[in-house]
């Protein structure tokens, strides 16, 4: 039942993907969300197909890509929580300490992943649902510490909107990206974390385009957003 599940969760990514792209209107730092959905729409999609595939070093190369683009590409949020910030006219965002201090946790975050998991990563093949995929042969030990910190952007942000713009979606897709994270469901399929990161990824879509499209309007009424 799962290769569904993620072949679903593929095309859901792809349909924010165009989506967004489509909502477009100029290149910010939110845009880095496009790379994120479209790294989504790959993990995803290995894992839909991998027993298609089957036990190969085809497999197990596609899945280590997939390592390498989760180190690379999801890091990139904290800039999204930067530009989101920015985009609703939030004053200390503004400022340059803020870019550095968010460009200096995007840049920590990949180094953080890749010398906790990429340096020593050993796959071996993995059968869990009816997915077949090549996964990491270390024991995970607690929650990943790149994905602490990009949670601790995406917060902080969410809380800034909520606040002094008004947008709760960010934060609310946080929130339940953090809880769901926490908790194991005793489900047949490990598919549930999974729908949490589409839960977020989103939210994260609404913010931008809501964000972008409230920027075009008030500067084309001559109206300053509300920091």
């Amino acid at each position: 039942m799962d290769p569904y599940i993620f072949g679903a969760f593929a095309l859901a990514y792809l349909g924010l993907l165009i989506w967004a792209v489509k909502k477009q209107r100029y290149l910010t730092l939110m845009s880095a969300l496009l790379l994120v959905m479209l790294a989504l729409v790959y993990d995803n999609g290995i894992l839909a197909i991998g027993g298609l595939i089957g036990e190969s070093t085809l497999l197990e190369g596609l899945n280590a890509a997939r390592f390498w683009l989760h180190a690379i590409v999801t890091p990139t949020l904290i800039l999204f929580s930067l530009g989101a910030m920015r985009q609703a006219g939030i004053g200390w965002a503004q400022k340059s300490w803020a870019a550095v201090l968010f460009w200096a946790a995007a840049i920590a975050a990949v180094v953080v992943e890749y010398t906790t998991v990429l340096s020593g990563l050993k796959l071996e093949k993995s059968e869990s649902y009816g997915v077949l995929s090549y996964s990491s042969a270390a024991e995970a030990s607690g929650p990943p510490a790149m994905i602490l910190i990009v949670l601790a952007a995406l917060l902080v942000a969410g809380i800034f909107l909520a606040w002094k713009a008004g947008s709760w979606w960010m934060l609310a897709g946080t929130i339940i990206m953090t809880l769901g994270s926490m908790f194991n469901p005793d489900i047949p399929s490990d598919a549930a974390t999974n729908l949490f990161e589409l839960i977020l990824i989103a939210s994260l879509a609404v913010t931008k385009v809501k964000l972008e499209t409230r920027s075009a309007g008030t500067a084309a009424a001559g109206v300053p957003i509300r920091e």
